[in-house]
């Protein structure tokens, strides 16, 4: 074989050889390629909570305790992802994943000095480093990028490598992703950024922890401003206002990202640990303003004595706030515990469910006469609040004075049971203790309640008698449910709205009740307008009385703050078809006088001695040694005809007055038997004593 042909053949043996060298190494790299393309995985952001708009409410670090949100472009700023794309790849939008000039300039520069001296990386070169948490400095680190980054484009559009870049760029610390880093240095949704914030940003991943704001300024800004440089030179900023952004300070601190609704979002978040996005009906203007509110009064209570609040739309069911607690790291408050669903005693809440059923069942009308004196109840003997009695007063007056023992009365008419099936129909989960059946003391306070259960209940009540299912989640309510019929309803809500009688039109602005359980352990107020219903409690966590807690003085001035934070309100709606707008004589006989009133009128209503009460000591000015008092003992009867007739220690004392009150002088301190007669002669009496 001549020489010419040994070197055709070999050189067709060399061709067919690095024909199949390249065919062999382009398989190893196609593998290569699909080997990472199956091995990419999604990074794994926080738990992200959100109210009813979108907005974030509450973030979840990752088990790793670092800070990384979802985040795609349409959540930036369109000027920062154009700075972006200027400052690290402008030709994103063309190569396959590796940039042919900016690759080839780095490799030229690497000969020549023996070592990387720029990286050439693409974007999408940058994401396959950090999806890989890849080592950089290194021409084998170097080629595993390539391999990731071309896999990456095979895999993923344009806009999901873009988005994973926004979601994984280090910014220092614990910080991954722009959303993160944009609510930690600057308080706010990266959508919305001044110049100098983007700027920031897009530097902050070239040397995270050399450039951290919050420890290094100056380098930070220097950093920042070099990309404000570039910025200027490209024609993406006018020099005035990239002068504005060079002056503009750096954060000083990294600030806490979002922890609103807390105790909701903490309890979402167990009941479903899988769940990387939680939708809530929550407003989050209403919450944030709420909570600084609670934090506000809470500073003015002693503690450990803590408050809740819950606000919801009674149309919808809806929760528009919730506050379990002033402060989630209050230790002295407990303030982990969230209040909203601690089961305690409603006190005087319930009573105008019972009034409520009461009318429903024409057992009773708002101008029924109904009676305030003691008396027991199948063995029950409550008490008023005060101590003291009214007598014969209108149920209407009785449900705002929230007298106790018409309430009983009532309760023990309609029947503790169907109070308690209505409440289950309104969503709440009462707690009876050891008792299988509900007694007549649940209707004072004797049963366990939430706030929760309280404010969906009241909710009904406003809601024309339908009671929405309460819910925190948006799609999670049901059907209304009825617990009172509209005219019963609307009847309790022109009482607890102050209306004096039983009128057309609206009642007026705001209802509500308020109520303290046995011991000042809980005070309560729970009201209404036409659009919201606000319940608010305040007591110790523990359970422990707290001296002086009163619902009326305590929780109502903050359920009035609350409404002023919600805006103006609506009004109350005006009464149902069927509304009997009649009082005294004008009501049907039997709705006239229920229960013992109606008794007392076939007893003739025997006279009662008001004042003073019965083994009272009453102190009208005696000196020293018995000297004669400065003062007279004032005399007062209620019911009863006049004329009357005053007796003190059997001698008469005032004869045949007309009016009901009277008043003696007496001579010398001690004890006093007082007796009153009235023109038919029926009589009551009581023994004091005068100093």
């Amino acid at each position: 074989m001549s020489r010419l042909r040994r070197l055709a053949h070999g050189g067709v043996l060399a061709l067919l050889l690095a024909i199949v060298m390249m065919g062999s190494a382009w398989s190893a790299f196609q593998r290569g390629v699909a080997d990472r393309i199956a091995g990419f995985a999604a990074p794994v952001t926080g738990v992200e909570v959100r109210d009813r708009d979108g907005a974030l409410l509450r973030a979840f670090a990752n088990d790793d305790g670092g800070w990384r949100l979802s985040a795609g472009a349409e959540d930036v700023d369109p000027r920062y992802l154009a700075m972006l794309l200027a400052w690290e790849d402008k030709r994103f939008a063309e190569h396959p994943g590796v940039d042919p000039v900016a690759f080839g300039r780095a490799l030229w520069q690497s000969v020549r000095h023996g070592r990387v001296v720029s990286g050439g990386s693409t974007l999408t070169m940058q994401v396959a480093r950090m999806l890989g948490r890849l080592p950089t400095g290194s021409f084998s680190a170097k080629f595993e990028q390539i391999l990731s980054a071309i896999a990456l484009e095979r895999s993923r559009t344009k806009a999901e490598i873009l988005s994973l870049y926004l979601e994984l760029a280090p910014y220092g610390g614990n910080l991954e992703g722009v959303r993160a880093a944009s609510l930690s240095f600057f308080g706010k949704e990266p959508r919305r950024l001044t110049a100098a914030e983007a700027a920031l940003l897009v530097a902050l991943p070239q040397s995270p922890e050399r450039y951290r704001p919050d420890r290094f300024p100056e380098r930070a800004k220097a950093a920042r401003d070099r990309v404000l440089d570039r910025m200027e030179a490209l024609g993406l900023l006018d020099p005035d206002e990239a002068a504005r952004a060079r002056r503009e300070a750096m954060p000083p601190s990294r600030r806490p990202l979002p922890m609103l609704a807390a105790h909701a979002a903490e309890r979402l978040r167990a009941a479903d640990p899988g769940r990387r996005i939680i939708d809530l009906t929550i407003d989050k203007a209403v919450q944030a303003r709420l909570e600084a509110y609670a934090k506000e009064k809470a500073a003015t209570l002693k503690k450990p004595v803590s408050l809740a609040i819950v606000v919801a739309d009674h149309a919808t069911g809806e929760i528009i706030a919730d506050i379990g607690s002033p402060d989630l790291f209050d230790r002295e408050r407990q303030g982990f515990v969230d209040l909203t669903r601690a089961s305690r005693s409603p006190g005087s809440t319930l009573k105008p469910l019972i009034y409520g059923l009461a009318f429903e069942r024409g057992v009773a009308h708002p101008e029924s006469l109904v009676d305030d004196s003691p008396g027991g109840f199948s063995g029950y003997t409550p008490q008023n609040f005060d101590r003291d009695f009214q007598g014969i007063i209108t149920a209407r007056r009785a449900l705002q004075l929230s007298r106790n023992l018409p309430a009983v009365e009532l309760l023990s008419l309609v029947g503790p049971a169907r109070l308690v099936y209505r409440m289950r129909r309104a969503g709440a989960k009462p707690e009876l203790g050891d008792r299988s059946l509900p007694g007549l003391a649940i209707g004072l306070g004797g049963i366990g309640l939430t706030l929760e259960d309280l404010v969906a209940i009241y909710g009904g009540i406003a809601n024309g008698g339908v009671a929405m299912p309460l819910h925190v989640e948006p799609g999670a309510a049901g059907p209304g449910r009825r617990i009172l019929s509209p005219q019963a309803a609307w009847y309790v809500t022109s009482i607890l709205a102050g209306a004096t009688t039983t009128a057309k039109g609206s009642p007026g602005t705001i209802a509500h009740k308020t109520g303290t359980s046995y011991g000042y352990r809980d005070a309560w107020t729970l009201g209404y307008d036409g659009r919201h219903v606000v319940g608010v409690w305040l007591g110790r966590p523990d359970g422990a009385p707290v001296e002086g807690l009163v619902g009326e003085a305590s929780a109502v001035p903050v359920m009035q703050d609350v409404f002023a934070r919600l805006g103006s309100p609506a009004r109350l709606a005006g009464p149902p078809p069927g509304i009997l707008a009649s009082a005294g004589g004008g009501l049907p006989p039997p709705l006239r006088r229920m229960g013992r009133a109606a008794e007392r009128v076939a007893e003739g209503l025997k006279p009662e001695i008001v004042f003073p009460p019965n083994a009272a000591r009453v102190e009208i000015g005696f000196g020293e040694g018995g000297a004669v008092g400065t003062g007279t003992l004032p005399l007062k009867v209620r019911n009863g005809r006049p004329p009357f007739t005053w007796y003190v220690d059997g001698r008469p004392v005032t004869l045949g007055a007309l009016q009901r009150q009277s008043s003696w002088r007496p001579a010398e301190p001690g004890f006093l038997s007082i007796s009153v007669v009235d023109a038919t002669g029926a009589a009551a009496a009581t023994r004091v004593f005068v100093e």
